[in-house]
Order: C-alpha cells, then sequence, then structure tokens
C-alpha cells in the first residue's frame, strides 16, 4: 500500500493498522531543494558512508541519483529465481509505505539500485565475494537531479508505537547536515600513483580465441563473446568521487554508474542500455559491432562507413536485434524497431545501433524484462545457454557483474537498467579492468584483441592511467 500524504503528516489508520500487526512501516520524505552535483553529494560520503553508497546517471545526462547509507540491502545467493526473488523482496517492501512531500517524480522516493552478476553457475574465485549473485539497496538519503531540478529522499523504517513526525524530523536534520557537507567538497584529492599494470598474456587470449573460431566453425555455437582483464596496482584505493567526475566530464552520451560494498566498487561509464520502463513504455537498445575513431572528421566518416558495411560486425549486430525482439515480443503489446542499424560515437568507439521502443502488457515488471533479456547475444552468445556455458569453461576469470544488469527501480514500477561493460572493479589498491568483443566464424583474433584495448580507454582516462599497457 502506498500511502501519499503531506509533509509530516501520517495517517492514524497506518499506525493503528501496525500496531496490530506489529509491522515496519517504510517512510520516505522527498523535497525539492536547490541544485547540487551528485558527484558533490557522493563525496560528501567520504566519511561516513563509503561501501555504502552509488551513483547513476542517464544515458542524456540530464537524470542523475546519488545514494547514501542503506536502510534495506537484498542480496542474494545461488541461482534460483535470483531476479525474480528481488523483485519479491522489493515488493513486499512497498506493501507498507509512507511517502510525505513530492510524490510524482520518476525516480525519488524509495529506490532500489544494484545489479546482478553475469552467470550465478560460473566460478567463484572471491574476487566478487561481497556482491554474491546479486545486490540492491534502498538508500537512506538519495539525490535525484532531473532536468537541472534537485530533490532529496529520505528513508527509514518505522515500526508500530514510534512517533513518525518526529522521527521524520530528525532525519531531515541529517540531510540538511550532509547537504552542508556538499558544499565542502574538494575534488583535489591525492592523485593515484599506479606502480604496476598487469595484462593478461597476449598470446594466450589469442589462443582462446581461434578456439573459440574452430567450435564456431564446427557449428558448436554461432557466437560467443569473450573478455580478458587488466589489472592496475596503486600506491592508495583511488577517490570514487573523482573517478565519476572525470567519467561524468569525458564520457557523454554513456551511463555512468557505481556501486559500492565494503572496500569494493564496482564503476563504468557504458554506452549500453538493457531496458527502461516509463509507466507501460518500454525502451531497449542493440548494441554490436564495433570500431575505433578517426583522427580526424574524414578519417571517423570512413571508419563509420566500413563498420556499417562490414559482414562481420552486420551479422553480430543481426544476432542481437533478432535475440532482443523475440524476447520483447512475449511481453510488449507493440514493438518497433527500426531495419537497419545507426552509428552510436563515443569518445574512443563507435557502435552499430539499433533502438528499440515498445509498450508493455500490463503486470509486467522491469525486473521480468531483465530475467527475459539477460544475457543477450552482445554480451554472451548465441545459443545464450551453450555460449554461457562455453565462457564458464574457458574464460580464465570470474565475470562477477561485469557484463550484467545494472540499474534501477523506484516504488512506481518505473526504472532502468544498463549492461555493466568499459567497467572496473575496484578493491583496495587493487583495480582490475574488463573489456570485451563479439567472436563469430569471420573474427580476426588479433584484431579483437584491439578492441578490447579501445575498450579500456574509458576506464583508463577515468582513473588518470597515462600509459594504458592495454596492448
Amino acid at each position: 500500500m502506498d500511502t501519499r500524504i503531506d509533509e509530516y503528516g501520517v495517517p492514524d489508520r497506518l499506525i493503528h493498522k501496525n500496531e496490530t500487526a506489529n509491522r515496519k512501516i517504510l517512510v520516505s520524505l522527498v523535497k525539492k531543494i536547490n541544485w547540487i552535483d551528485p558527484v558533490a553529494f557522493y563525496q560528501a560520503g567520504n566519511e561516513d558512508f563509503v561501501g555504502k553508497r552509488f551513483y547513476w546517471q542517464g544515458q542524456s545526462g540530464d537524470f542523475k541519483m546519488a545514494g547514501l547509507g542503506i536502510t534495506e540491502k537484498i542480496k542474494i545467493e545461488g541461482a534460483a529465481d535470483r531476479i525474480q526473488k528481488v523483485r519479491d523482496s522489493w515488493s513486499k517492501i512497498l506493501k507498507n509505505m509512507v511517502r510525505t512531500g513530492v510524490t510524482d517524480q520518476e525516480g525519488s522516493g524509495p529506490i532500489l539500485f544494484g545489479g546482478f552478476s553475469f552467470d550465478p553457475n560460473g566460478r567463484t574465485t572471491g574476487l566478487w565475494k561481497n556482491f554474491d549473485s546479486g545486490l540492491f539497496y534502498l538508500p537512506t538519503f538519495l539525490l535525484t537531479v532531473s532536468r537541472g531540478q534537485a530533490y532529496l529522499t529520505v528513508n527509514a523504517f518505522h515500526f508500530s508505537g514510534e512517533s513518525l513526525e518526529t522521527s521524520v524530523s530528525k532525519m531531515e536534520e541529517k540531510a540538511d547536515e550532509i547537504l552542508t557537507k556538499c558544499q565542502l567538497v574538494d575534488y583535489s584529492t591525492p592523485k593515484t600513483e599506479w606502480l604496476n599494470i598487469k595484462k593478461q598474456d597476449s598470446e594466450k587470449w589469442i589462443e582462446l580465441v581461434n578456439w573459440a573460431v574452430k567450435d564456431l566453425k564446427a557449428g558448436v555455437i554461432d557466437k560467443v563473446v569473450l573478455a580478458r582483464t587488466l589489472e592496475l596496482i596503486s600506491d592508495h584505493r583511488p577517490d570514487i568521487g573523482g573517478v565519476l567526475h572525470r567519467l561524468q566530464a569525458h564520457q557523454k552520451g554513456n551511463f555512468i554508474f557505481s556501486l559500492e560494498v565494503e572496500n569494493d566498487c564496482f564503476i563504468g561509464a557504458t554506452p549500453e542500455r538493457l531496458v527502461r520502463k516509463q509507466n507501460n513504455r518500454l525502451f531497449s537498445a542493440c548494441l554490436a559491432g564495433s570500431i575505433g575513431r578517426g583522427r580526424d572528421p574524414q578519417e571517423d566518416d570512413k571508419l563509420g562507413r566500413e563498420l556499417m558495411h562490414d559482414r562481420k560486425n552486420r551479422l553480430e549486430h543481426n544476432y542481437v536485434v533478432s535475440t532482443v525482439k523475440n524476447e520483447l515480443k512475449m511481453v510488449c503489446e507493440h514493438l518497433n524497431i527500426p531495419d537497419q542499424p545507426i552509428l552510436m560515437k563515443n569518445k574512443h568507439i563507435q557502435h552499430l545501433y539499433t533502438p528499440v521502443e515498445g509498450t508493455c502488457a500490463a503486470g509486467v515488471s522491469i525486473f521480468d524484462i531483465v530475467a527475459g533479456l539477460h544475457p543477450t547475444p552482445a554480451l554472451g552468445g548465441l545459443p545464450r545457454n551453450v555460449a554461457i556455458k562455453w565462457i564458464r569453461e574457458n574464460e580464465p576469470f570470474e565475470r562477477g557483474l561485469y557484463a550484467s544488469p545494472i540499474g534501477w527501480s523506484d516504488s512506481n514500477g518505473n526504472g532502468e537498467f544498463a549492461v555493466g561493460i568499459r567497467s572496473a572493479l575496484v578493491s583496495g589498491k587493487t583495480t582490475t579492468l574488463f573489456a570485451g568483443c563479439g567472436v563469430v566464424r569471420e573474427s580476426i583474433p588479433e584484431k579483437e584483441y584491439e578492441e578490447t584495448a579501445i575498450k579500456f580507454r574509458p576506464m583508463l582516462d577515468g582513473l588518470e592511467v597515462a600509459d594504458n599497457g592495454s596492448r
């Protein structure tokens, strides 16, 4: 039950109900505030909230969220129905909810933010131990900036018999303290010194791609996505707020995200939307097929034309379009997918891109859509289960949240998930970058290696790594 009330007004009937049932009530206070940079808000949590923060920036750049603190955590172990478990746990939390203040702003109020692992049955090396197969937060403090207007949300649980008015007032006092800290944020943190760069053996990785191509030509699989890692060792843990600030400045047109737990942080700037749900409207994207950017407009256009007419890349892209179309047909009453892709140009790379729009059937949750789409052939391969098994048995590291759904859902069922590529896992003084590429029969292993080197660049720039060592 989503009960909407005026500021500090708590309905007697809800309190009475919970006195009888001894249930807890989620109280969510939302108010308009003066504009604050969400990265500054994130930085304001450096003392009290490290390991309990997240950041999200939409692809257009006009929607941003930063969360501090954890009012509720949903952590899923194991593979069985993990996405449905998160969906059902979130629904249970929202059953008894009081919202006060602003009640009609998307992305404010109770927000669940987090992500799922790529393969819950994959190898477990300890690299991603703090994330398990699914991790989501309901933040205590949430800053939402939408089209220049800022909103502050404070979330807390209260039990029957407590004074909700008094507690909400205390919540607001704490929020004011954080807002004051935002005015004092200094981005000039000590620059990280990178002591060592360790990359996977290039010959062994190329050998793995060759092995995949042999299986592709033999008809074992139709496509498989292979990734590699780049490990950076630093003199101190990189300042996450500073990395976000640089990604925000240099990776325009991408989703920018971070998710912290304990001393770990998964962070990235991804160009790929998995799904956005806005009431009954659905938006997705097919992104597969890549090439670098040119040194000047003429070379850039030449590379773009080459990509548009390259058989290998068009085949890879068509696999994704076909799969996404078939999956979304099952949950949409109407679906619009263009016949031909266009180019998406980011700072370091350009992609074949096909936007998808549709109208959802009634009762479909964003989590239901995520469960149907993940992983698309752009991240796993085809056939899906065969490709995932091939990756599980042959890729020499644990993917964790890399290439996985990361995003949010609000109390109205709206939300958005992107795919966690162009990303890194920061764990203390060790930062592990991930980059992958789609392998089909026509793939040339050396070219695939060069493509992954390009895909490391967004995070290398964000981390201020001068000599990338990714080749």
